[in-house]
């Protein structure tokens, strides 16, 4: 006699019961949290001769650093040899995912399945390498012209700390790539997690510290912010449409064909438009700094985009429209409504009222277009929020704490999904 399948954990405590008493389940997360761990102690080991008072005051004063340094959870505050995060593999993973939209090559390879995604995958690891021995070279060069932050170092040091910085960024990813394996969270979404969460015990204690009744408004709009912001995640997050799906009885067997259906969620992409559109807008404004000094036509193009980026109207502007291309984007790199309307004709499957094959294509295209559309305007929305009240009350901390909340709870929602499908799938294979 089959036995039943018991109910997944109904709340948190229930949730945690389960995770400890299936061994599968807690090698998984106790190997996640270790290799957390190791990154978190990695950013504190930092390169030697920084003047870590200047620093600091650097990143202070400016906006794009720390940002930068708050997504990399203080590495560059530290100085630390993982201080680019992995903000370089990111950047190949946007290149090649937009490669893959216009190289024939590419575009063929993606179709080939499991083996064509670990070739691309393959040269995105590898494209990794140069772009971060560009970017640690630009960030250096930045923080070394910069209040004497490193002082004057030898040629010798320079290289051993690009070469450092860059071996950083290539131990984060395999790191990534190993947390990707467990099947309890990306990889890559998880390293930015950690690192922004690691900042939440300074930034408490900061504010009770340095409380002052009369911030008691910042306060209580912050909160309110976060409120709205989990609560938007989760239901952007959560919504989704079924799509009545029937299946044929097989020939000889009595009794009617099954019915199901296909959820299309209204965000498929998660988090992934978020940390993206995070890495491009904060790119131009860092490339500027550079430059900004320069008395040629170049310098007056980097201050131009240096103010244009100053302003919290065309800043907002630009953050809302990537992350609704970017939602836009992914969902079109992970959902193939061709491949949904293959699998469901050889299985017999059709949604009523709608022919097999092409039909089927055109109308589940047509639906996640509209779903799409209703998730990435809200998404867009959301992310914007805290930047359009950063702009009526001038408090900078919510627009950078506004974003934080976005990712944390984005990641941690998808980290539970796939632990309760862990779970499951143990569930079944009891039965």
């Amino acid at each position: 006699m089959k036995r039943r399948v018991e109910k997944l954990p109904s709340n948190m405590f229930d949730k945690l019961e389960k995770i400890w008493k299936i061994k599968d389940v807690r090698n998984r997360v106790l190997f996640v949290v270790a290799m957390l761990t190791i990154f978190r102690l990695t950013a504190h080991i930092p390169m030697p001769g920084v003047d870590a008072e200047a620093l600091k005051n650097v990143l202070s004063g400016n906006q794009i650093l720390g940002l930068l340094n708050l997504f990399s959870g203080g590495t560059i505050e530290n100085f630390s040899i993982v201080m680019l995060g992995v903000a370089p593999y990111i950047t190949a993973s946007i290149i090649f995912q937009l490669l893959v939209m216009v190289v024939p090559q590419l575009e063929e390879l993606s179709k080939e399945g499991e083996s064509g995604q670990q070739k691309i995958n393959m040269y995105t690891r590898l494209s990794t390498i140069p772009l971060a021995l560009l970017q640690a070279f630009s960030l250096i060069k930045l923080l070394q012209g910069t209040q004497g932050i490193l002082g004057s170092n030898s040629t010798l040091q320079f290289v051993f700390m690009l070469l450092s910085v860059t071996a950083g960024t290539v131990f984060l990813m395999w790191i990534g790539e190993l947390i990707t394996e467990k099947n309890v969270g990306n990889g890559i979404s998880l390293l930015i997690f950690a690192a922004i969460v690691s900042a939440l015990p300074t930034t408490t204690q900061n504010l009770i510290v340095n409380y002052n009744p009369a911030d008691l408004y910042t306060y209580i709009l912050f909160l309110v912010i976060a409120v709205i912001t989990i609560v938007g995640v989760i239901f952007v997050t959560e919504g989704q449409r079924n799509i009545p799906i029937s299946y044929a009885k097989a020939r000889g067997v009595r009794g009617q064909g099954s019915n199901s259906h296909l959820p299309l969620r209204v965000n498929m992409a998660g988090v992934i438009p978020i940390i993206f559109a995070v890495s491009l807008v904060l790119f131009p404004p860092m490339i500027a700094q550079f430059f900004i000094n320069r008395p040629d036509v170049i310098g007056s193009i980097a201050k131009v985009v240096s103010t244009a980026f100053s302003n919290q109207i065309i800043y907002a502007l630009i953050y809302f429209l990537l992350v609704f291309g970017f939602t836009y984007f992914y969902t079109a790199i992970i959902f193939k409504p061709d491949k949904i309307a293959e699998n469901l004709q050889r299985q017999g499957g059709f949604i009523p009222g709608i022919r097999p094959g092409k039909q089927t294509e055109q109308y589940l295209s047509k639906i996640m277009g509209r779903l799409v559309f209703t998730g990435a305007t809200f998404l867009s929305a959301i992310a914007v929020m805290p930047v359009i009240v950063q702009m009526v009350s001038g408090i900078q901390s919510l627009a950078i704490g506004g974003m934080s909340m976005l990712i944390v709870v984005s990641v941690a929602i998808e980290v539970a999904k796939q632990i309760d499908a862990q779970i499951m799938m143990h569930e079944y294979d009891r039965v």
